[in-house]
């Protein structure tokens, strides 16, 4: 009889232990299910016009092509990459580009990327002292990477942005430290075809970033027809114009979106965005383009409404460049973004230049697996059914269908000893409705339950940690 007592004192200690911390968030990933769309009724995409993808995850400078201060430099390990990014179950990523082969506007010391799309064919050597390029013919190789990877990237349920062109890539954006446009094919001193974008002869390309010069557009042009026609048939591709384009480049951004519709005009049409342009971008740029999404300049932790019609990638890159924070991750998803992030990732690219990149700062780790715990959320709740409801949390981070009473709440810290609460609007859920509560602690990725509600009214929720929280409510 004691044994028995003793036994069943044991069980409820553990299970009473297990309440207290919780139980670890299971990943819920989700395959790469069709070409992505903006979805009536839903801030996010959608690959068959019923389900809804958060897209999050991290990029980093050097995934597709290799860069360094060696040439050749050291190889990108991309599989090791893509681990991580399934370890984190993240689903998506930016394809960086670079357009210049050498030279870079973080650093004065010269440094190779590869590959580019033009071969170096020759005759006469470029300002790197390595052959010109011809811009009449592509190199295979970078096609053939560019295929391989996004296709990599989809067999582990990842989307993928294909980048196009760079904005650091053709202006040493006013830092004083180097100059990209030396190491441009479009330079005048770099190919054998007679072409120069520097139409005003200052030293460097931003006209290449322009309608100016027809014959500039039209190898361009060619290029982009390239790159569609290489991942055409792939379904979990999203286009970017160019990272961070300098300003006035807006109409020429705006010719390229129109020139991949126009290219893929038929079914299954992948989604195409721009970012704003730096410095000084203006985010109404974005809003009244064709594009189908955009990621905008904005506050870390506050994120500004916009208009309905465009997706909104909210990544790091464009809000404060080397930065994150869990709040970051909740309040843009909770807004209906899509929240992503610039990673410094092994380190090596962020020698050229000044990015404020610690590996060991615990704040990277923190970020990357709250997008990943994101991305489970919204893949075990159905985000179609949820809409932003700023009005409905006293914190103001709330997506929630209140015809099927699901509500996602963030709950912030609000102090080192005070426990996290929360008010929630629940009076558009029947009285007679009972609600499932759950909590997440976003510092370790544990779950754990709460009382019962019903609705009908407003409630208090006050959480069992000490920590950044998600509060889950789910119809029983």
């Amino acid at each position: 009889m004691r044994r028995q007592q003793a036994i069943l004192v044991l069980i409820f200690s553990v299970a009473l232990a297990c309440g207290e911390r919780g139980v670890p968030l299971v990943a819920v990933r989700a395959p790469v299910l069709g070409v992505l769309r903006r979805a009536a009724g839903t801030s996010f995409f959608s690959p068959d016009g019923k389900r809804a993808v958060l897209l999050a995850g991290s990029h980093t400078w050097n995934n597709f092509q290799d860069i360094g201060f060696k040439s050749p430099p050291r190889e990108f390990d991309y599989s090791a990459y893509l681990d991580s990014l399934v370890a984190w179950n993240h689903n998506f990523f930016r394809l960086y580009v670079w357009e210049q082969a050498s030279f870079s506007a973080g650093t004065p010391r010269p440094y190779s990327v590869t590959p580019l799309p033009y071969l170096r064919t020759g005759p006469g050597l470029a300002l790197d002292d390595l052959p010109k390029f011809d811009l009449t013919r592509f190199n295979p190789g970078y096609f053939t990477r560019l295929r391989d990877r996004v296709m990599a990237a989809g067999g582990r349920g990842i989307y993928v942005s294909v980048m196009l062109f760079n904005g650091w890539s053709i202006e040493g954006k006013g830092l004083h430290r180097g100059n990209p446009w030396r190491g441009h094919p479009f330079n005048g001193n770099n190919n054998i075809n007679g072409i120069d974008a520097d139409l005003d002869h200052d030293g460097e390309g931003k006209e290449a970033h322009t309608l100016l010069d027809p014959a500039t557009l039209a190898i361009q042009d060619r290029y982009v027809r390239r790159v569609v026609k290489t991942v055409r048939d792939l379904p979990n591709v999203l286009f970017e114009i160019s990272n961070e384009s300098p300003r006035g480049s807006a109409p020429w951004q705006y010719h390229m979106i129109q020139l991949i519709h126009a290219a893929e005009r038929g079914p299954n049409p992948h989604p195409v965005g721009m970012t704003v342009e730096w410095r000084d971008g203006d985010n109404a740029v974005l809003t009244a383009s064709p594009a189908d999404w955009f990621s905008p300049k904005g506050d870390l932790e506050q994120p500004a409404p916009f208009p309905g019609r465009q997706v909104v990638i909210w990544d790091t890159d464009h809000l404060c460049g080397m930065c994150a924070s869990i709040g970051w991750v909740w309040k843009g998803f909770l807004s209906g973004y899509n929240p992503i992030l610039m990673d410094g990732w092994d380190g090596r690219a962020t020698d050229i230049g000044d990015a404020p990149y610690e590996r060991d700062d615990p704040k990277w780790d923190l970020a990357r697996r709250n997008l990943g715990y994101a991305v489970t959320l919204a893949n075990r709740v159905g985000l179609a059914r949820l809409t932003p409801r700023r009005d409905l949390a006293s914190t103001g981070y709330c997506l929630a269908d209140t015809a099927a009473a699901a509500f996602l709440v963030y709950v912030p810290r609000g102090g080192w000893l005070r426990r996290m609460a929360v008010d929630v609007d629940l009076r558009g859920v029947p009285a007679s409705d009972s609600l499932r509560v759950m909590w997440l602690n976003l510092r370790d990725g544990r779950e754990r339950p709460g009382p019962t509600v019903t609705g009908g009214r407003r409630t208090h929720f006050s959480a069992p940690v000490r920590a950044e929280a998600v509060l889950i409510l789910e119809h029983r």
